[in-house]
């Protein structure tokens, strides 16, 4: 019998998101929806640092996945303030820290590694070792930044469609390249009538007034967020058969091993957004 895909996971496990992404993913291996087995789970944070890390621990003993912790705060502690100054954005006590979580995961062989809430920036060492995604929401050539500023820049250009992706994580945060992606329209029902509502109004005075609560600033977000934890799992499941892979030198390729910039999943995560409750 075949050895069932290899996933690593890595979270701060801050938030009720993270808790419900991990069960997510973990359902849909228990059904077979991936052929895959989660092989760790790694966490940044020690037992009894914060609540809600806790009960993400909690949660991680319950579906009996393999933990491990180095804590980046007791790490932090004993760097000495020189070297905490030193070194730019991403001083050496940082990549030390990367190196002792990559010794701790040492016995591990994953396939891919999922930063799911993963409040941390890795190093380019583990870049390297490993073969990391991360959501971004948005698409493939769209705005940077946080998902309240990719809504905002939406916003600013007029912007008719978007999306959501996985990208390759390298060093430069948010930079690597497309790995899957799914795109949507936020254009007609029900966002033309939202948009006529700012028509003639800036980005910054639609933010200045009314801020999150803009209601096409909500609803690009809700069609956004729907499509986030769908898009995690048909991605897993497209690694899972082949049908996208990352080669030794960090490129993306489909199952022709043909060079793609990111696997268009936009059909199947519509199938599953637009089915009946």
């Amino acid at each position: 019998m075949a050895t069932p895909y290899q996933i690593g996971w890595f979270s701060t496990g801050k938030d009720k998101a993270a808790r419900d992404l991990l069960m997510t993913v973990q359902t849909a291996i228990r059904r077979h929806e991936i052929d895959a087995e989660m092989v760790f789970v790694f966490c940044n944070q020690d037992p009894g640092e914060a609540l809600e890390t806790n009960l993400f621990i909690r949660l991680v003993n319950a579906c009996n996945l393999p933990f491990v912790s180095v804590s980046y705060q007791k790490f932090r502690a004993g760097v000495t303030p020189a070297a905490k100054s030193s070194g730019g954005p991403f001083p050496a006590w940082r990549l030390d820290y990367d190196r002792q979580v990559m010794k701790a995961l040492d016995v591990f062989r994953p396939e891919i590694c999922v930063l799911a809430g993963y409040m941390l920036i890795v190093g380019r060492e583990m870049c390297a070792a490993y073969n990391m995604i991360n959501l971004h929401p948005a698409a493939p050539g769209g705005p940077a930044g946080t998902w309240q500023e990719v809504i905002w820049q939406l916003i600013q250009k007029d912007a008719t469609e978007t999306g959501v992706m996985m990208h390759l994580v390298t060093p430069e945060l948010d930079m690597g390249p497309p790995v899957t992606y799914c795109t949507f329209s936020i254009r007609g029902e029900p966002f033309d009538a939202l948009w006529a509502q700012i028509k003639g109004k800036s980005a910054a005075e639609v933010k200045k007034r009314e801020g999150e609560n803009n209601a096409l600033f909500k609803t690009i977000r809700e069609h956004g967020l729907a499509r986030e934890f769908p898009l995690i799992v048909a991605t897993l499941k497209a690694f899972s058969q082949g049908k996208v892979k990352i080669t030794p030198d960090k490129k993306v390729v489909d199952i022709e091993d043909k060079a793609v910039n990111g696997y268009n999943l936009t059909t199947e995560i519509d199938r599953q957004v637009k089915r009946p409750r």
